[in-house]
């Protein structure tokens, strides 16, 4: 036995409620407090806006139960990584290691990270990310809050290498306050609903037309300007939905994980797709189509607060963001570094990841992690990255859940505690559903492409040339 099969192994410290609460926190960040304002103006009308997020948690609800069967036959750290290497071959696994390493994932934690402190600087301007801390020539700036970003990066990170049962309680505590408020949020906005509102949003839902920022209305006159519109306004609610995959990264951490992965998977998405759904329904009550997509730095989420709680509406929503934001960084920090142990463990990644502290989890890994996405938050692009990314997400995912279809014939008498729902119908819905969505990318939008396979992309070389120097010498004889 080697050295790193000798260490500790994980322990089995997340219950079922851990792990849907981890799938909640992961995916509920700042973005459903802003963006509607990009969907909004793309779409230009309350059905349209509400139907985005409708098709984007429909399908995040079949990706769900579907990967339920995947975790139910490898209940192993690392999950979707683990996945696609057991149903293709070490490259693709490798392939989407390195994309959530480079960006998918890193590139979200630096997001959420600058973005608390973006929002603190409500209640401090000192933090705020108009300010200037550090100048390199007349190009490169660092705002306070993306120093500040790093030390919050630090202290999760820290916090983390002392064990997943700390980390669990941050989680617990932050994950179920932000439901809370998210839900009290929208309770208060139904009481304060305005008739007048509601009725000129919903008098013509379905006019799929283009919002300025002037706040004029400009009609799409062909179909290649419809079918850009649709996808364009699908990118921000993809991201917005995404990281519900990372309970699967925690699987040998979770207490009956061939049962309790699938079921947190399918409460996890479930819950955030009503809320999510509701906070938009809700926006139409309180807000015009006009305002939703105009307001001040996209934040619809603000501007909805100040239309039911007046002044004071702007704080709420901003400490709404700082417990949002602050149990979404802490959620995917926990959760990235599996998948890095993972792959090093099968020769894929820094050697000294696939150890365990005696703490039980992969400190170095972690501090790996850590130091990629302090490089994303100091360099300022994540933003753009993630937006670029949203097309490498959605096709492994369409990968992914195609495996199961592979491993179907591949591993016919592997044990399949739960099979995929609907089989075969939902999964090949989300695959038509998927590979529609970056093909409309590719035709209509390939900003959103390129960037994101080309980084994908960079992965191959990268593969073969660790595998070239990897390999043991030949002794001459």
């Amino acid at each position: 036995m080697s050295e790193i099969e000798k260490k500790q192994e994980y322990k089995r410290e997340l219950g079922l409620a851990d792990a849907a609460l981890l799938v909640a926190s992961g995916m509920i960040g700042s973005g459903i407090f802003i963006v509607s304002a990009d969907v909004t103006r793309n779409v230009g009308s309350a059905g349209w806006l509400i139907l985005v997020w409708l098709i984007g948690g429909f399908m995040t609800l079949i990706a769900a139960v579907s990967y339920g069967e995947l975790s139910g036959m490898f209940p192993k750290s690392g999950g979707q990584y683990i996945y696609l290497k057991e149903a293709y071959n070490p490259l693709v696994a490798f392939v989407y290691g390195w994309s959530l390493f480079t960006v998918i994932q890193t590139g979200t934690i630096a997001a959420v990270c600058v973005s608390f402190f973006k929002f603190l600087a409500y209640f401090f301007p000192l933090f705020s990310e108009d300010l200037v801390a550090f100048r390199i020539g007349d190009s490169f700036t660092i705002s306070p809050a993306q120093l500040s970003s790093i030390v919050l990066l630090f202290i999760l990170t820290y916090i983390n290498t002392k064990g997943v049962k700390l980390g669990k309680v941050i989680q617990k505590f932050f994950t179920g306050t932000k439901l809370i408020s998210l839900l009290i949020l929208i309770v208060f906005g139904f009481i304060f609903f305005k008739p007048e509102v509601w009725q000129a949003n919903w008098t013509n839902p379905f006019h799929l037309q283009k919002l300025n920022p002037d706040g004029s209305f400009l009609q799409y006159t062909n179909t290649p300007a419809f079918w850009g519109a649709i996808a364009s306004a699908l990118v921000g609610t993809v991201i917005s939905y995404d990281a519900w995959n990372n309970v699967t990264f925690v699987s040998d951490e979770i207490k009956n994980p061939k049962r309790n992965i699938g079921l947190s998977l399918l409460l996890g998405t479930a819950v955030v797709t009503i809320i999510y759904v509701s906070v938009n329904v809700m926006f139409t009550a309180v807000l015009t189509v006009e305002a939703i997509g105009t307001p001040e730095k996209d934040r619809v989420g603000i501007a909805a607060a100040q239309a039911i709680f007046g002044s004071s509406g702007t704080s709420i929503i901003a400490l709404m963001i700082l417990i949002a934001s602050f149990g979404c960084a802490n959620g995917m920090i926990l959760s990235g570094a599996r998948v890095y142990q993972s792959m090093a463990k099968d020769g894929l990644f820094f050697k000294k990841t696939a150890i365990l502290n005696q703490h039980s989890v992969p400190a170095n890994a972690l501090w790996i992690q850590f130091f990629m996405a302090v490089i994303l938050s100091l360099s300022g692009r994540y933003g753009n990255l993630l937006d670029m990314i949203s097309f490498v997400v959605v096709l492994f995912y369409v990968i992914t859940i195609a495996g199961i279809f592979v491993l179907r014939i591949k591993k016919p008498q592997h044990e399949r505690p739960y099979r995929a729902f609907g089989y075969p119908f939902l999964p090949i819905i989300y695959i038509l559903l998927g590979s529609a969505f970056c093909i409309l990318l590719i035709i209509y939008k390939p900003t959103y492409t390129w960037p994101g396979l080309i980084i994908a992309g960079i992965g191959i070389p990268v593969f073969y040339i660790r595998e070239k120097f990897s390999k043991p010498k030949t002794e001459d004889i």
